[in-house]
């Protein structure tokens, strides 16, 4: 019963994606305002964790499955894929590297933007400490 309804709760949020799609003329796939409305859910602890993570956790365990009929349907197009493999490759591994490189300078980029934020947080903290013993001191 509780996986069902934890079916229940992703499967009308998924719905909800598919509104927003069919509504909005922005070219969004319908999973991805049904991620964004998960995570708005989550985040404002209208659905908690605990309420969608069994199921989800399940429909990540059987995703390998899901890729089984678009495999095989790459086999029935075979001959027509066969002359535009070797583009199709280049075009991946680029876009692969060109994904990976971005990522790394974001993350790399938030990295030095914490700690950034972190030294001048500890500096404002010095500086408070500073003025209360020097306003101490002129009590004393």
């Amino acid at each position: 019963m509780r996986f069902i309804r934890q079916f229940l709760i992703i499967l009308l949020v998924s719905f909800f994606g598919e509104v927003l799609k069919a509504i909005l003329p922005l070219p969004i796939p319908a999973s991805i305002y049904g991620l964004v409305i998960m995570l708005a859910l989550l985040v404002s602890k209208k659905v908690k964790l605990h309420q969608v993570e069994g199921g989800s956790m399940f429909l990540i365990d059987i995703m390998p499955l899901m890729f089984i009929p678009g495999s095989a349907g790459l086999i029935n197009i075979w001959p027509s894929l066969k002359p535009v493999l070797i583009p199709l490759l280049v075009m991946t591994l680029v876009s692969t590297v060109l994904v990976m490189a971005v990522s790394a300078k974001v993350t790399e980029f938030v990295i030095k933007f914490d700690k950034k934020v972190e030294k001048e947080e500890k500096q404002r903290e010095e500086k408070i400490r500073e003025e209360m013993q020097e306003e101490a001191k002129k009590n004393d």
